[in-house]
């Protein structure tokens, strides 16, 4: 049964990883570093902060400096601070199918950024209140695709009193990503994904239960009724 919907955040309710791939540029060229859209779309999409820039390190073959870690994680608040102090707009269909989710289901965010960034942004949308519980970058010591972030979202959707008898399972819960290691980490959750094509091409996020184009696309009711069969069975 299903009883549960975790949403990333970014590229799925909110059209932000272009934003975040010409910060994530301009970090990198802080240390002469150079970021490739391609590069980023293919390996740093899902990462928070902290995991892109361990990578830009890594990936220039460099030992992590973690005073300058925190030193460019700080650049990149205050910037992107100054970015969305009007809000960002929706993906499409996000905000109706949000609302109908919540409609049906206790709902919650599972994401990389940071919780005043996505209640802010979701407090411009008029989405906030639906949301139960938010899972976010100050709660993880990990980046996706480690579940750790599920986890917490997960054990925080447990407390709640609709959801506390049964206790609630990972296997009861959908997640929603963007990002194929989004997709892992969820999976490794003990969770079931959908996987929307917004910042990858379908055939990279195959390893999903479900992969849809847009918001517009998914039947909610049949997924819902795919969680039952499979438990059934």
């Amino acid at each position: 049964m299903l009883r549960a919907i975790i949403f990333d955040f970014d590229g799925v309710i909110v059209d932000s990883e272009y934003l975040i791939f010409k910060l994530t540029q301009q970090m990198a060229a802080q240390e002469a570093w150079t970021v490739t859209e391609d590069e980023y779309f293919r390996d740093y999409l899902a990462l928070d902060d902290r995991g892109i820039i361990d990578h830009l390190y890594q990936s220039h073959g460099r030992v992590v400096d973690a005073q300058r870690r925190d030193e460019l994680i700080a650049w990149k608040f205050r910037a992107y601070q100054g970015i969305i102090r009007n809000g960002l707009p929706p993906m499409p269909g996000a905000i109706e199918f949000v609302k109908r989710s919540a409609a049906g289901y206790p709902i919650a965010i599972a994401s990389g950024s940071l919780r005043v960034e996505i209640e802010h942004l979701l407090g411009k949308l008029g989405l906030r209140e639906l949301f139960s519980v938010l899972a976010t970058a100050d709660d993880c010591a990990r980046s996706k695709p480690d579940p750790e972030v599920y986890l917490h979202a997960l054990e925080r959707l447990g407390g709640l009193p609709s959801l506390r008898n049964p206790p609630l399972a990972a296997a009861e819960c959908l997640a929603i990503e963007d990002a194929p290691l989004g997709v892992v980490a969820a999976q490794k959750a003990g969770m079931k994904c959908l996987a929307l094509a917004h910042s990858r091409p379908l055939d990279e996020l195959r390893h999903a239960e479900w992969v849809f184009r847009e918001f517009s696309e998914i039947d909610l009711a049949g997924i819902a009724a795919d969680f039952h069969s499979t438990q059934s069975a």
